[in-house]
């Protein structure tokens, strides 16, 4: 199958890269796809020029994407001011096809960031619109309808989970890979007093624990037409 994140920012793959390893594993491909150029991420460094800012997310991503083979797409849209637009949607039904996803990955429908939600509106329309003819780009529509799964959002968020994926082989691996995001390494230490590593085994310990496994990962099910299958695309 091919897989893809589908995200608002360079480093939100974090609730989904480990079964995203998984499938990888099991000889799926992957892609990576933003839609923001990340460079409102540098709480570390507020007056940075934000082409800067946008060169050094990409740079990272590009070096995450690298190690595992993976296609990356960065629709470079304004970090912290995503809207939901004609362009915006007939880039990404260009990058769903382009991928030829079969499965996609992406933002809960409520999360502390706005560019979180409105990604997975957007998905959810986008999905659906790259399987039809309507609307012309430069990739043909898929065949099929892909399966999409929300990740779990960070902070205080009801998120019912449904759906988890044993990634306790794969955690320390996750982890090295999410160090590719240097720039945000530092950011989040300052932002919310955590690096990736304790950010990604707390929750990733939590959901484990919740399943009986060390480490896991969650998911819900979006419900667009066709997203849902009636069998498991899940490693």
């Amino acid at each position: 199958m091919n897989v893809v994140s589908i995200m608002a920012h360079q480093d939100d793959e974090m609730q989904c890269l480990g079964t995203l390893l998984r499938c990888r594993a099991r000889g799926d491909r992957l892609a990576f796809v933003t839609l923001t150029d990340g460079s409102r991420g540098f709480v570390q460094q507020p007056e940075i020029d934000p082409s800067e800012a946008a060169r050094i997310r990409q740079t990272e991503m590009d070096e995450l994407a690298s190690r595992l083979d993976a296609h990356y797409i960065n629709l470079r849209e304004p970090d912290e001011f995503l809207y939901d637009t004609p362009p915006v949607r007939l880039a990404l039904i260009e990058a769903i096809r382009q991928t030829r996803a079969d499965l996609i990955f992406t933002h809960f429908h409520e999360d502390y960031n706005l560019d979180h939600t409105t990604v997975c509106a957007v998905v959810r329309h986008c999905a659906m619109q790259a399987c039809l003819p309507v609307l012309p780009t430069s990739s043909p529509p898929l065949e099929e309808h892909p399966a999409i799964f929300m990740v779990a959002p960070h902070g205080p968020v009801l998120f019912p989970a449904s759906h988890f994926v044993d990634i306790s082989q794969v955690e320390d691996e996750k982890v090295a890979l999410m160090a590719c995001h240097r720039s945000q390494e530092e950011a989040m230490r300052q932002a919310v007093g955590a690096g990736f590593d304790r950010l990604c085994r707390r929750l990733d310990g939590y959901w484990g624990q919740a399943v009986g496994c060390d480490y896991a990962e969650a998911f819900v099910p979006q419900r667009g037409r066709g997203a849902i299958k009636p069998y498991n695309v899940l490693p």
